[in-house]
């Protein structure tokens, strides 16, 4: 009899175990797509004689089954001495709407079949006593990483896609001639 209960529990819980198992396959995971060639050309928000503030605004659409946690979303540009030494980059991603002056990412959710604005904004900073017009007019192209951390009914994982703010826009939004060294 001992047997028979314990087979019976076995069985329950296993069928049990199974229709969750094929709930979840049903309700799927939350996918976020970060759509960086749809992303706004980078306009000016900010300038004196030394720095530039562009921004760019990106579409993170969820085209997944369940809704989306962006925990952290950070912007890291890629522009080491070696490339060029005249501009100081700093970057930083924010959600559209909502600015932040302590360069901290609040976790936002994005329902499924929706879209959240991402802006990434960029500083860049002359060096070497030059003025901004002198160090963009000699400015590099520059590769902007933005790595997400993201969150949804399986554990948490990361993302890592590139933007790529060009010299060409750069000059275009600043309005400063690019020299031809």
């Amino acid at each position: 009899m001992l047997i028979y209960v314990l087979a019976v529990a076995s069985g329950i819980i296993i069928l049990l175990a199974a229709a969750l198992k094929i709930f979840f396959v049903h309700e799927g995971n939350p996918l976020v797509v970060v759509c960086t060639k749809e992303r706004t050309k980078f306009s000016v928000i900010g300038r004196d004689e030394t720095s530039v503030r562009l921004s760019s605004r990106i579409e993170f659409k969820n085209i997944g089954k369940q809704c989306a946690t962006i925990v952290d979303c950070v912007a890291r540009p890629q522009l080491p001495f070696e490339q060029y030494d005249g501009i100081d980059a700093r970057a930083k991603a924010e959600v559209d709407g909502i600015p932040r002056e302590d360069d901290y990412f609040e976790a936002t959710l994005i329902n499924k079949h929706k879209s959240l604005f991402i802006n990434i904004i960029v500083t860049l900073s002359a060096r070497k006593n030059m003025s901004i017009e002198d160090a963009v007019s000699r400015m590099v192209d520059l590769p902007i990483d933005i790595i997400c951390t993201q969150l949804g009914r399986r554990p948490w994982w990361m993302s890592k896609d590139r933007i790529i703010l060009t010299s060409e826009e750069l000059s275009a939004a600043t309005g400063v001639k690019l020299l031809q060294d």
